[in-house]
């Protein structure tokens, strides 16, 4: 049986993990709160009590964890025991920092790769996700196995960094496509359409878009329990302006989603689904 660490257990995290156990993995994993590592535990999977034990227990490692400088504090925490080990960093984070670490690990003999995730934690379970890969082809060819087993399809995409750029990329439309919709039922309701219909009219014509299978039944029925957080996007359409504002390229309908984002978080709405957008045109 293969092993494999994942250090990170948040939704993403614990997502990987079940569905790497369900195809027949050892999932080892470490997360900094307790509940979460009895999580892993619920689910057949080998909690351990530090990042450094799941860098000594595994050859191939998956980070999941909030920002890329935390996963790069982690990397440097765990560097010494990485030498001829893999690394798939699965953080949507700055792709310039993502591209350092593949830089300072590949001199010391470890394989990097950004292998950022295109799909929620149920997506993730389900293993109905797209993962995009930055990094060496050798590194790439080496998790063919373990990719198949995650994914329905993945895209290597270049050097490091490129699987993170692509990300922001997703991230950027998705998020787009979820505000669309949050304001288009709120605009339905507010002129005497009925909510529910006018989504099955979307879903049916020329306007459809996936986020409409996804999350459009949370918005009708307001279900905000999380499986990706309203302040974790905020976070990456920041990243998304940062990188835009480095190409000298401005982005008008994410700087108005930022704005949205940023007064549902300081609401005290930032650990609901990312769906809760629906609250900033009501």
């Amino acid at each position: 049986m293969e092993r494999v660490g994942i250090i990170g257990l948040g939704l993403v995290g614990s997502a990987l993990a079940e569905r790497l156990l369900a195809a027949g993995y050892d999932v080892h994993g470490f997360d900094s709160r307790a509940a979460k590592n009895e999580t892993l535990s619920r689910l057949g999977g080998q909690p351990l009590k530090s990042a450094a034990e799941v860098a000594k227990s595994c050859e191939t490692l998956l980070l999941s964890l909030p920002t890329s400088d935390i996963a790069a504090a982690v990397i440097e925490e765990v560097k010494p025991l990485l030498s001829g080990k893999t690394v798939l960093d699965t953080t949507t984070g700055q792709p310039e920092t993502m591209a350092s670490m593949g830089r300072q690990l590949a001199d010391i003999g470890c394989d990097y790769l950004d292998a950022t995730i295109a799909g929620s934690s149920s997506q993730v379970r389900s293993g109905d996700m797209v993962v995009m890969l930055g990094g060496t082809d050798g590194a790439a060819a080496k998790c063919e196995s373990l990719l198949t087993a995650l994914a329905k399809q993945w895209f290597h995409l270049g050097p490091w960094g490129a699987g993170a750029r692509m990300k922001l990329v997703v991230n950027l439309v998705l998020g787009l496509n979820r505000a669309v919709l949050a304001e288009g039922l709120s605009f339905a309701k507010s002129i005497g359409v009925e909510p529910r219909q006018a989504l099955e009219v979307l879903m049916a014509g020329p306007a459809f878009a996936r986020v409409m299978e996804t999350k459009g039944e949370k918005m009708l029925t307001r279900d905000f329990t999380p499986q990706a957080r309203l302040a974790q996007h905020h976070k990456d359409v920041m990243l998304i302006l940062e990188e835009a504002a480095r190409a000298n390229l401005e982005l008008p309908l994410s700087s108005l989603h930022e704005v949205l984002l940023a007064r549902l978080v300081a609401a005290g709405d930032g650990d609901l689904d990312n769906s809760a957008i629906l609250k900033a045109f009501q």
